[in-house]
């Protein structure tokens, strides 16, 4: 599990083809990095990925197809931006809410508005997920915890105050550009148990 707060700001090394899949080298950048272990879950982008090999200053990972085709990750170039998020412990504290890693859907940027020192994004969303994402409730965008400003039948849009642009490789991401959208992990769960309610027989 995840919190959303982005840990480190990274770059995609390589991406290398193997037997129908692709093993990704991502450098670490700022990203704490210490005491990685093998094994451990790191989120690249909002996907959780496991760390198969890593040195000093990177760590490989597996990417499957059904990641490639569900997420940006198979579009990435070598030298991409990504956003790190290194899994949470339970002594962690919850600044954001909780992300699984596992990326619902791919959503588009449709425009970039200055606010004051903040800035307003409109990010177009498949139509399957907006059922999902409220008014104020919660979105994991390329791994980012956002609040939800706005919501309509094309798209949602956030605020992102100045830190999180800096910090983030929103601050390289331009209109148009594919992020991974990540519903909030309520949202999911009311719904499988509204469905088996509905399906309970009638006394």
């Amino acid at each position: 599990m995840f919190t959303g707060i982005i840990e480190g700001l990274g770059r995609i090394a390589a991406l290398e083809e193997r037997g129908g899949d692709v093993r990704l080298r991502v450098e670490a950048g700022t990203l704490p990095f210490d005491n990685v272990q093998l094994g451990e879950s790191v989120a690249v982008n909002g996907v959780c990925l496991t760390v198969i090999d890593f040195d000093a200053t990177s760590f490989a990972a597996d990417a499957s197809n059904e990641t490639l085709s569900l997420t940006t990750l198979g579009r990435l170039q070598a030298g991409a931006p990504v956003n790190l998020e290194r899994a949470m412990r339970p002594t962690d504290r919850l600044g954001g809410h909780l992300v699984s890693g596992h990326v619902d859907g791919v959503g588009r940027v449709l425009s970039i508005v200055e606010d004051a020192r903040a800035q307003r994004w409109r990010f177009a969303a498949p139509a399957a997920l907006l059922k999902y994402i409220a008014k104020k409730g919660s979105i994991c965008v390329d791994g980012v915890s956002l609040t939800v400003n706005e919501v309509d039948a094309q798209g949602f849009e956030v605020a992102l105050i100045p830190h999180t642009v800096t910090h983030t490789a929103f601050a390289l991401t331009k209109v148009d550009d594919a992020v991974n959208l990540e519903i909030d992990l309520v949202a999911r769960y009311v719904e499988r148990l509204l469905g088996e309610r509905s399906q309970e027989p009638q006394a």
